[in-house]
């Protein structure tokens, strides 16, 4: 894998977590392992790796659970949201893409463990892009803007974190 020296941030939904890298590898890649599936619960998990030594922990700390006795996935207690799968033996965290402030920047370039891949995956370009999340209207769009908690995709001196509902 190759290094590339750039400069990389991230996080959760409601910022409480946040990361910052100044080199990522070249091996963004969808993930289909069950593992996978179940950490981010998707059909698949869309991973960049940056390496150990150029991450840090901008504000806060990932919780951490133990998936295997190889791998050992992090997450924000908070929000909930899968931030990473860090290889306890080769020096390099793999970060969810989704949860990178640009997440264009990383198009996947293979798909991995493909023997738990869903039948269907093949078929999710051919899908109509109705361009909304629900026909719930535009009253529903507004409201969702207007009450919004997630931290925006850049880096804040501060941010007000919103606790947790029950």
């Amino acid at each position: 894998m190759k290094r590339i020296e750039m400069e990389v941030s991230g996080g959760c939904q409601c910022g409480a977590v946040r990361y910052h890298a100044t080199a990522m590898l070249d091996n963004s890649h969808l993930c289909h392992c069950r593992m996978c599936q179940k950490a981010s619960g998707n059909i698949f998990a869309a991973l960049v790796a940056a390496p150990d030594d150029a991450l840090s922990w901008t504000r806060g700390k990932p919780n951490v659970w133990k998936s295997s006795e190889l791998v050992e996935r992090g997450f924000c207690a908070n929000c909930g949201t899968p931030l990473f799968f860090h290889h306890l033996e080769n020096g390099r965290t793999n970060l969810m893409i989704g949860s990178l402030d640009d997440p264009h920047a990383f198009s996947p370039l293979a798909n991995t463990c493909t023997e738990n891949m869903v039948s269907w995956f093949d078929t999710v370009t051919a899908i109509e892009n109705t361009g909304a999340t629900e026909n719930n209207g535009a009253d529903w769009a507004a409201a969702i803007k207007e009450s919004n908690n997630q931290h925006p995709d850049h880096d804040t001196t501060s941010w007000a974190v919103r606790e947790r509902d029950g």
